[in-house]
């Protein structure tokens, strides 16, 4: 008789944008022996060639269910990416930029655990990163280690003392490190999507934070990014 609890434990929510990041995060799921059950948040953002990417990326990986959730952030605004301000382009600065999404993971991370619960999976998957840790405060190590105890104390799963468990494996990685773990794995990085202003031809403006920080990470890797950049 198969084991339904091991089988639950074997599944695995990854909350995937579309980026280069969720990309390589849905990977690293896939090959540690997760059945990827992949969470993609349709929040009208300004950048929302992502959505296409994560339809691919998907596509690729041979996820079980993709789960596209509508939730319209731009009904709150607060941010370059959800409200009518200009995305920054003069390059990654110290201070937590415009382009934070006020309590986006957090949100974000509720709404994975609620999936996670849902199916009986154990793992969630999230693709944060060191690059991120100074300018997205909902992406520091603290901040996870705390959703993961609160995912605890929230959940029936958690009462029942079903312990959740929040992966972030590219925690700690810069974007090199996460360039050569796609090219590693496998994956086209053509397939995901990380410019925060799209240009009208379809091409990546390449000026953004999310652009350059690209662009300087597969150039440090010594690999070729195949995104058409404006600049």
């Amino acid at each position: 008789m198969q084991d339904t609890n091991s089988s639950q434990r074997q599944q695995a929510v990854v909350l995937l944008s579309g980026g280069l990041d969720s990309m390589v995060c849905a990977g690293i799921a896939r090959e540690r022996g997760f059945e990827v059950n992949a969470l993609t948040i349709d929040y009208n953002q300004r950048h929302r060639r992502e959505l296409d990417a994560a339809a691919e990326i998907v596509r690729v990986i041979g996820a079980k269910r993709h789960v596209v959730l509508p939730l319209d952030l731009r009904q709150f605004g607060g941010s370059a990416l959800t409200d009518d301000i200009a995305v920054p382009k003069e390059g990654v600065g110290d201070e937590i930029p415009v382009t934070y999404v006020p309590a986006r993971n957090l949100v974000f991370l509720s709404l994975t655990l609620a999936w996670a619960e849902a199916i009986g999976a154990r793992d969630i998957f999230i693709g944060v990163n060191a690059l991120d840790y100074s300018g997205y405060p909902d992406c520091r190590p603290e901040f996870i280690s705390a959703f993961e105890n609160i995912a605890e104390l929230a959940t029936k799963a958690g009462a029942e003392g079903h312990a959740l468990r929040i992966h972030a494996p590219l925690q700690f990685m810069g974007k090199a490190d996460i360039a050569r773990e796609a090219d590693r794995l496998a994956l086209d990085p053509g397939m995901s999507w990380s410019c925060y202003d799209p240009q009208p031809d379809g091409s990546a403006c390449g000026l953004c934070d999310s652009c350059r920080l690209r662009k300087a990470g597969f150039a440090d890797a010594g690999l070729v990014d195949p995104t058409p950049y404006a600049a």
